[in-house]
């Protein structure tokens, strides 16, 4: 059965969609069978692993509100063991519309169990917001990776998010675990940046990653590519950024029998 992790954060620009695609990327490169799902209206994912969302006809919205089998609907992705369950615009009314379905927080969750067995990771690129496709997408996870920028607003919101957590925990989702917090855009010529490295690990601990996301040319101008970093430039700091991330998962949650000098790539 497939490990489902949520990437998810109200706060915009903070890498969220970057690192859904490039961490499913370098999970499936690893030789892990991984589905991307795109539950963002905005379709950033699906068109950042090559897929032109004006040209999608089913999407995660029909799967969740029409009752669509997801496996009639997955594409392959150029990224070998990378599939997609695509979004288009559509989902916007996803919202309005489950508001009066009974369990209407389960409804990813139905999605999702249709097709856990047959993967071993399921990401699931959240919306930039707190609103019912992200409640459903927390609680249909085992886990939530949050990305946070390394810049002077980098706290701001984070307790909102961590208190919907809680909440998710408490009456839906007993079991959703925090995957860590991902310290994303570093820039090491900055003072600002390295303060709030610090400033994040001291208020939060062991859940930040080791992996640090540097900000990198290459990485910003993949999506316009429609590809992953991994193959778009396999040999930037970004690819080697996000594959040690995927390292550092597989690690955490004991698939992997990497030796200790082997754990991360010196960048």
């Amino acid at each position: 059965m497939g490990k489902v992790i949520a990437i998810a954060n109200q706060k915009g620009g903070v890498g969220k969609t970057t690192t859904a695609i490039n961490l499913s990327a370098g999970l499936a490169i690893l030789e892990y069978k991984t589905l991307l799902i795109d539950a963002d209206p905005q379709a950033n994912a699906t068109s950042g692993v090559g897929f032109d969302p004006n040209n999608i006809k089913t999407s995660i919205y029909e799967c969740i509100i029409d009752e669509v089998k997801p496996k009639d609907i997955i594409l392959e992705t150029n990224t070998p063991g990378l599939d997609l369950i695509p979004a288009h615009i559509d989902l916007v009314g996803a919202e309005i519309e489950m508001i009066n379905l009974p369990n209407r927080e389960m409804m990813m969750s139905k999605v999702i169990d249709k097709i856990k067995d047959d993967y071993d990771f399921i990401i699931i690129d959240c919306s930039p917001s707190l609103g019912l496709i992200t409640i459903n997408s927390l609680t249909a996870a085992d886990s939530v990776i949050i990305p946070v920028q390394c810049e002077y607003f980098a706290l701001e919101g984070l307790g909102k998010l961590l208190n919907t957590i809680r909440i998710v925990q408490d009456r839906l989702n007993h079991d959703l675990d925090v995957e860590g917090i991902l310290l994303t855009m570093f820039d090491s010529r900055l003072r600002l940046a390295k303060q709030v490295v610090q400033d994040v690990k001291m208020h939060f601990g062991k859940i930040v990653f080791n992996t640090i996301i540097h900000r990198n040319t290459r990485l910003g101008e993949a999506p316009s590519y429609g590809e992953p970093i991994m193959i778009h430039d396999i040999n930037s700091k970004g690819s080697t950024n996000y594959i040690n991330l995927a390292r550092e998962i597989l690690q955490k949650n004991d698939m992997t029998k990497v030796s200790n000098k082997d754990k991360t790539i010196k960048v």
